[in-house]
């Protein structure tokens, strides 16, 4: 029972800072070790694959309508091989560029990132800090006049490369795209839709990823319960963090997330300076 609240709280912290912009890796690299939590399968790739296709879910649930659209303008695409002046086709073409880069990183660089923050923990307070430092700046200098289908093909190539960044424990995938996206002039709003949407096959791709480890170490019956409370957990909290985020950002800045991220920094700089880790 210990083991399936320890996943039920893994998850939900997952799916909450999974989508917004303060750091799921940061929470989750940084949680079990402060707490005491050294069972195996929350360290294992069957608990991150899980947590994963929980994300996932969300995403999937949430943007289910615009996924049909974008997908029969994909189809639409390869069948009449133009884009036109269709934005939905536009934006297929944009979303497809943006995930090159931070699919490329991914698969030649994940483990030896994740393996040296693993290691230098203290360095996931700096890496939060220097994030709320980016989005503050994207505040200050983004115009706020743009919507997602007016990106060029360079800048979503630009938000693709920043996506790649959130590698890194502390950086946050939504949170280092959507500061890009402001950056290149995109509303919050649209700029966090972006986020979302390019996040969907980066999420799928990285369970995919993670899930070849699964067939070398398959996870016991016994943890089976545990595996699936972190997937619930995750989706759960991932849409409601999906939803809260986007209406949020109709009417406000991001300043409660910079606020977030300085005080966890430095929140997380003396326990790890207090526990020697």
């Amino acid at each position: 029972m210990e083991l399936i609240l320890a996943a039920i709280l893994i998850g939900i912290v997952q799916g909450l800072t999974e989508f917004l912009p303060v750091s799921s890796s940061a929470h989750l690299t940084i949680l079990p070790p402060l707490l005491g939590w050294e069972d195996p399968l929350l360290n294992s790739a069957s608990f991150v694959v899980m947590l994963h296709v929980g994300t996932l879910a969300a995403l999937l649930v949430h943007f289910r309508r615009d996924l049909v659209v974008l997908a029969g303008a994909g189809i639409a695409i390869l069948r009449e091989r133009r884009i036109g002046e269709v934005p939905e086709r536009r934006l297929v073409l944009l979303l497809a560029l943006s995930v090159i880069p931070a699919a490329v990183v991914g698969a030649l660089f994940e483990d030896v990132i994740e393996t040296l923050f693993r290691e230098r923990l203290v360095t996931i307070p700096v890496i939060l800090a220097v994030g709320a430092l980016l989005l503050w700046l994207a505040e200050r200098v983004g115009r706020r006049d743009r919507g997602m289908t007016e990106l060029g093909a360079r800048g979503a190539l630009g938000i693709g490369f920043a996506q790649a960044l959130a590698l890194a424990p502390g950086i946050s995938r939504s949170g280092i795209t959507i500061a890009a996206g402001l950056f290149l002039g995109l509303r919050r709003q649209d700029a966090a839709r972006f986020a979302f949407l390019m996040g969907i096959p980066i999420i799928a791709g990285a369970g995919l990823w993670k899930a070849r480890e699964i067939v070398a170490t398959p996870p016991a019956p016994d943890e089976l319960a545990a595996l699936a409370a972190g997937m619930l957990a995750a989706a759960i909290s991932g849409l409601i963090a999906i939803r809260t985020l986007l209406r949020y950002l109709r009417d406000h800045s991001l300043g409660i997330f910079i606020a977030y991220r300085l005080v966890a920094a430095a929140i997380l700089l003396v326990l790890i300076l207090a526990t020697g880790r």
